[in-house]
């Protein structure tokens, strides 16, 4: 069996790898950076345009910029005038709200898949070096049932470090409450951003609806991130499971043929309420699997990004 890491390095785009072999490939910030260089080397092979490499605190040159603040390094290595980016002319101000309730801790599968917690981590340092290498300024709330840990909106290399440091750190804990996370960057936002929000959602469903539209309604765009593993999707094959709530520690011994189609039926239910829910009001929700590769939810952002213009 080949090393993903050697893989990656002869020319497998990390972006499309399978989270299993993704985790083995090194820190939050190294698979963020090779994850992010797969999605746009693919995205330069596309009709997509607009996306550097390199850490926007450089714009191209505008008629009546000030000619002061041209980088003239850069114009000798690519022969095209840049100036430099102050915070202020940042083009979008993000702000991503990471769930770290104890549910999001669970693997149906561990050793093999991720947690969902990795998932949610690793989705959230590879959005924010994109939005990051485009200019924009990038925030981070982390929350269970109470805000554990938050950064203030900024751009630049600074940022990308201190944010993957705070990201690595996160651990599973607590309850859930989105709606104290989503009211908190609300009263936070000077002006109008993007809120991305990366979670199980197993929370209470009538006040997050209420805080996500409270922000739609205030003019921000809302991105929702459903994290889900596969066993959640269907009942394992033995004759019977037990099912553990962690944040109650509550447990139920149910036999599996009596409720698998029913289980099934419930959870493809649940995810279309939410879908009915949310999108009517111009809020994306996606809907991704621990198993699937983080290039399909990074196209679920460019597809939002893309509409903002």
């Amino acid at each position: 069996m080949s090393d993903p890491k050697t893989s990656a390095r002869r020319g497998a785009r990390p972006d499309l790898l399978d989270p299993a072999a993704l985790s083995q490939l090194g820190g939050i910030e190294f698979i963020a950076r090779e994850v992010v260089e797969g999605f746009l080397m693919g995205l330069h092979r596309s009709p997509h345009r607009g996306f550097s490499a390199e850490f926007a605190e450089l714009r191209a040159y505008q008629a009546g910029d000030d000619l002061r603040y041209i980088d003239w390094r850069m114009y000798g290595r690519s022969d095209r005038y840049y100036v430099k980016q102050f915070e202020e002319e940042t083009n979008l101000r993000a702000h991503i709200l990471v769930d770290v309730s104890e549910s999001m801790g669970w693997s149906s599968n561990p050793g093999v898949l991720p947690t969902k917690l990795w998932y949610a981590k690793h989705l959230a340092a590879s959005l924010a070096l994109i939005l990051l290498r485009q200019g924009d300024s990038v925030g981070m709330a982390a929350f269970h049932d109470r805000i554990v840990d938050r950064l203030q909106a900024r751009g630049g290399r600074r940022q990308w470090s201190e944010l993957t440091r705070r990201l690595e750190a996160l651990e599973a804990e607590g309850g859930t409450s989105a709606e104290g996370a989503l009211r908190d960057v609300a009263v936070r936002l000077r002006r109008r951003g993007l809120v991305v929000l990366l979670s199980d959602l197993l929370v209470s469903r009538e006040d997050t609806l209420t805080a996500l539209k409270y922000l739609r309604h205030h003019g921000h765009e809302v991105l929702v991130f459903h994290i889900l593993d596969p066993g959640e999707r269907e009942l394992p094959s033995a004759s019977e499971a037990r099912f553990y709530d962690p944040e109650t520690d509550e447990e139920l011994l149910v036999s599996v043929a009596d409720i698998r189609v029913e289980y099934r039926d419930a959870v493809r239910g649940a995810l279309a309420e939410w879908y009915r829910d949310l999108r009517p009001h111009g809020i994306d929700y996606e809907v991704v699997d621990t198993d699937q590769s983080l290039s399909l939810a990074l196209r679920a952002y460019l597809r939002k990004r893309e509409r903002l213009g």
